[in-house]
């Protein structure tokens, strides 16, 4: 077996500061059950069998509500909705159903909360759960999608949020 050297976790997370992502809260749970985190950690999967991979942390709140209910939404946020992704990072010491406050919401296929003008959102039943170290990393089947097509998305680079350049590129 080959020694690798050990990498600093504070260096690996300021690496990971340098990518840019969109910006999703994860709702998850029933009335008062009702939770959520935001996360930058959602990816697509497949096509074929529309699917997408969230990573969430198993000592986050919210990870006994997904792994109860099996299901869960992603709801990808519009540039003006950075006060639902703090509420969902427990900015102010929000918890649980106290996430919510502050926006509209309403249900699609499954019954999860969908966050009313979000950007995109998928609403997922939860497949397999795959544990690596601290984290869950969930694949969820789309069982319902709603997009918005006029709004541009909330995104988190460096530690803080952005919005894109007004100017698009020309490649």
């Amino acid at each position: 077996m080959s020694h690798r050297p050990i990498v600093d976790q504070s260096a690996f997370k300021l690496s990971m500061r340098h990518l840019a992502g969109a910006v999703s809260v994860i709702t998850v749970g029933e009335h008062a059950e009702r939770t959520g985190f935001t996360a930058t950690s959602v990816s697509s999967l497949s096509a074929d069998v529309p699917s997408v991979i969230v990573s969430v942390n198993r000592t986050s709140s919210s990870w006994p509500a997904v792994d109860k209910y099996r299901r869960f939404c992603v709801n990808v946020l519009a540039a003006d909705q950075q006060h639902v992704a703090q509420s969902f990072a427990g900015f102010g010491g929000r918890r649980g159903v106290e996430r919510y406050d502050g926006a509209q919401w309403y249900q699609l296929a499954t019954g999860t909360p969908a966050l009313a003008n979000a950007l995109t959102v998928l609403d997922c039943e939860l497949e397999t759960v795959l544990n690596h170290h601290s984290h869950a990393i969930l694949i969820g089947r789309v069982c319902a999608i709603e997009t918005r097509e006029d709004v541009e998305p909330l995104l988190y680079w460096r530690g803080g949020y952005r919005r894109l350049s007004s100017e698009a590129a020309v490649f």
